[in-house]
């Protein structure tokens, strides 16, 4: 598995997901005027990027059953 470049894709887009997810969190921690401004803006882009991870996944997993 670990020979599959495709793995690779789809580990990173998870990774980003969970920067994304950890960034708002700390934004959502800090709260004030950064929140208030950019709380949407970081949801949709935490929502966008596990859609394609997700999208990655299932491509994989369905990929990799073909053999």
């Amino acid at each position: 598995m670990r020979d599959d470049p495709l793995f690779y894709v789809v580990a990173g887009a998870c990774l980003v997901v969970l920067v994304i997810l950890l960034f708002g969190i700390g934004g959502f921690a800090k709260g004030g005027e950064f929140n208030k401004k950019h709380a949407n803006k970081i949801m949709r882009m935490r929502l966008i990027a596990q859609l394609v991870a997700v999208i990655l996944l299932v491509g994989f997993v369905w990929i990799r059953s073909k053999g």
